[in-house]
């Protein structure tokens, strides 16, 4: 087990208070000096702890949301994220190669969560965006959401098919944790989101509205990894043709011109497609999924991921509505908390407030650039915008905009991608899984499986 480097939180920050210009450089000799492994050791530690300390205590899922300010929505103290849970389980499988937990720690917490997922709400073989973690009760997210998240539990089991094959060979007990996942995997039912044998998947099922939503997944969006997931399944598979009809919609996702700052794209991202959607687009669906060397008849994936996360931290660079702060040490667009209560940041919907998660968690794609990025949060804004659960859900110097609020849903793809970045856990566990290959195959896809 190799050495880590771990502040104790209350140590993270020697000084009493932020600079009072955080654009400075770092001079103070009173701010922790770390070099970038152990920074990294330090904001991966910390953002793993909202999906173990911070766990809902029941099922041992992800909260929501943690607030430490200590002001919820109502009736969400034990509300918890299935698409976020997925997203945190390879940051957990990090956690034990780091030797921050033992196998047979992370096992129990393993065993608790299946626990509750074999009980909880489920709609042919799908879950809900949010469960009750006391009682396994859909908690309904809008007034007609009240059933199956086919793309929420896309997230959850693209997680725990990493966390299958992490323990597939291991003793009793931990093959029984994979048998159990793999159970729960056969009895998901993509092929109903059909509806009835169209070629699209549709997002939600209620079984009190039926088919309402009437929300097809159509790319370029977050949602690649749901096709992925439906094509590979071993009892209800989609046909290919769902895929190229659907997603692709027979290849009008690929875009003729857009692209911004020298940085061309290769597909129309939805509503925003010249300069692209904000970032979790490059993130959700390849927390497992190996986006390098994956390439279909639309796209190089790491291409556009790299792509679209450099003309984010461009229109950053070159701050078209002036705001204070931006620049190479601070950019990144996505979507979370705002100033707005909520909002999905990008180029062109830019309020002012940058989220961590966009820079952090794309660090697969822009090594030097994120870490820029995570060197300023943490040096020169300090504990403004790192807590114990690790860098805040949002922050601007624009607006005096420092919420000390945290959503699963931006957490995970932070710990994640840290882990992808340093050793690619996630990607080898996935793309090793021999249903993803076969439905990889089945879709057209060329593919890395990293070794």
């Amino acid at each position: 087990m190799r050495t880590i480097y771990i502040i104790p939180f209350l140590l993270l920050f020697a000084c009493d208070s932020p600079k009072t210009d955080p654009m400075d450089e770092a001079t103070d000799e009173n701010v922790t000096k770390l070099s970038d492994e152990e920074l990294l050791d330090t904001i991966q530690y910390y953002t793993f702890q909202y999906f173990w300390d911070g766990a809902e205590p029941n099922s041992g899922m992800a909260p929501e949301r943690i607030h430490m300010d200590g002001v919820y929505p109502a009736n969400d103290a034990h509300m918890i994220t299935t698409g976020g849970t997925g997203m945190g389980l390879i940051g957990i499988l990090g956690a034990i190669e780091r030797g921050w937990i033992s196998r047979v720690q992370a096992a129990g917490r393993f065993e608790k969560i299946l626990n509750f997922l074999e009980k909880a709400d489920r709609y042919h073989g799908v879950w809900p965006h949010w469960l009750d973690g006391k009682t396994g009760k859909t908690v309904p997210f809008s007034p007609k959401d009240d059933g199956a998240d086919l793309v929420e539990s896309a997230f959850l089991m693209q997680g725990l098919l990493a966390v299958r094959e992490y323990y597939k060979d291991g003793n009793e007990l931990e093959k029984n944790i994979a048998e159990r996942i793999d159970q729960l995997w056969r009895e998901m039912d993509w092929s109903w989101f059909t509806r009835g044998g169209q070629n699209v998947l549709y997002w939600h099922w209620s079984p009190n509205f039926g088919w309402d939503m009437n929300f097809a997944l159509e790319g370029y969006n977050e949602v690649l990894i749901t096709y992925i997931l439906a094509a590979s399944s071993p009892t209800h598979s989609i046909s290919s043709e769902v895929y190229h009809q659907g997603w692709a919609r027979s290849g009008d996702i690929k875009a003729p011109s857009a692209g911004g700052y020298g940085f061309p794209l290769q597909l129309r991202h939805n509503g925003a497609e010249e300069l692209g959607g904000p970032l979790f687009w490059a993130h959700y669906s390849y927390l497992g999924l190996h986006p390098f060397g994956l390439k279909d008849a639309y796209a190089d994936y790491g291409q556009e991921n790299t792509n679209q996360t450099l003309i984010n931290r461009a229109w950053c660079i070159a701050n078209p509505n002036k705001f204070s702060g931006y620049g190479e040490n601070l950019w990144g667009l996505t979507a979370s908390y705002s100033i707005n209560f909520y909002d999905a940041h990008r180029p062109g919907n830019d309020t002012g407030v940058i989220s961590p998660t966009a820079a952090v968690s794309s660090i697969v794609y822009t090594p030097e650039e994120s870490m820029k990025v995570i060197r300023n949060l943490y040096e020169n804004y300090g504990d403004q915008v790192l807590g114990p659960y690790g860098f805040y859900d949002a922050m601007s110097p624009h607006h005096n905009f420092f919420p000390q609020r945290y959503l699963a849903i931006d957490q995970g793809p932070m710990v994640t991608m840290i882990e992808n970045y340093r050793s690619g856990l996630g990607w080898k566990l996935f793309m090793n899984a021999p249903e993803i290959q076969a439905g990889l195959d089945k879709l057209g896809f060329e593919y890395q499986v990293p070794k």
